[in-house]
């Protein structure tokens, strides 16, 4: 059997189109075969390490419950358990962990620290977030749409509150995957300048709009979705958030200026009454527990494709 080309999985736009097509179908394949109680093991026998300088429940549960699913091993480590926390260099910790696992993991801050990792990283390293790009969930939300109304291609998906690592994602995902983003976000929480030039394509394509108003944004969007207006790591500036933030809020009325059939989305935790209204999130258009179970599905079949490629 022919070695596959390490693959690493560190922003959105590190994979193609087709290969987000084939993803899709795979998952989707996965998903059926797990609701009828079918092993589906093509991971048997490999190992996950799981690093996580960032703490998550979803993040962790979907890969390691996924990995199991796959009929392979996960070895979960942190700061606090690990050298990571203390003086190791990455380049090193990455050189080691490589040598004893088949593909890693990691939740983490910023994004260099991720790719140092993965530059000396012997295995395919997936992002399992950073403070700039969060691909895993994207590619659950897109999967979810597809699940719940089809091809994503020529829709509208509007992006209310901050221009966070889930907004980038967006972008990057519009642009390879032929949908327009609008992105409404309060002045001083815009996109970042730099990860915004880095999605130029998307812009010069018309896939990438900015929005003043969150209600001009929703306006006839086949999708509607936010975050918590506090990422990990900005715990400081919460307060100055909440007043910035005041008018982000989605609520009915923005739905109700959206499509008919559009649906509501948010990566989770939630916090009702700030950034999404409870009538909004426990509605009927929205999606999030499909959207939250969808990450251990998808994460599924990307951990397949990085290690077997396309399998028949």
């Amino acid at each position: 059997m022919t070695a596959q080309p390490i693959k690493h999985y560190l922003q959105f736009a590190d994979l193609a189109a087709d290969e987000y097509a084939y993803l899709f179908q795979r998952a989707a394949l996965i998903k059926r075969k797990f609701k009828a109680y079918e092993k589906h093991y093509t991971l048997e026998d490999r190992t996950l390490a799981m690093i996580f300088e960032k703490a998550s429940t979803r993040t962790r549960v979907s890969f390691e419950a996924g990995m199991y699913q796959l009929g392979g091993g996960v070895v979960h480590l942190t700061t606090s358990d690990s050298q990571l926390g203390r003086s190791e260099p990455i380049e090193d910790t990455a050189r080691v962990i490589s040598r004893m696992v088949d593909l890693v993991m990691i939740r983490t801050f910023e994004q260099a620290r991720l790719a140092r990792f993965a530059e000396f990283s012997r295995v395919p390293v997936i992002n399992g977030l950073t403070n700039e790009y969060h691909p895993c969930q994207i590619m659950a939300d897109i999967f979810t749409f597809i699940e719940q109304r089809g091809s994503i291609q020529g829709k509208t998906v509007a992006w209310i509150g901050d221009g966070n690592n889930m907004a980038n994602t967006w972008a990057q995902a519009a642009a390879l995957l032929g949908f327009t983003l609008r992105v409404a976000t309060p002045r001083g929480y815009e996109m970042d300048s730099q990860l915004a030039a880095l999605n130029a394509n998307a812009r010069s394509a018309h896939r990438w709009q900015n929005v003043a108003d969150p209600m001009q944004a929703c306006k006839d969007a086949d999708l509607v979705t936010t975050d918590v207006w506090t990422s990990m790591g900005y715990e400081a500036e919460s307060e100055a958030r909440r007043k910035a933030f005041a008018n982000w809020c989605v609520t009915p009325a923005m739905m109700a200026a959206a499509k008919p059939d559009a649906l509501f989305m948010h990566c989770l935790p939630a916090h009702r009454g700030e950034e999404v209204a409870a009538e909004v999130i426990d509605g009927p258009q929205s999606v999030v527990w499909d959207e939250a179970e969808n990450r251990m599905h998808v994460q599924k079949a990307l951990m397949e494709y990085l290690l077997l490629g396309r399998v028949a």
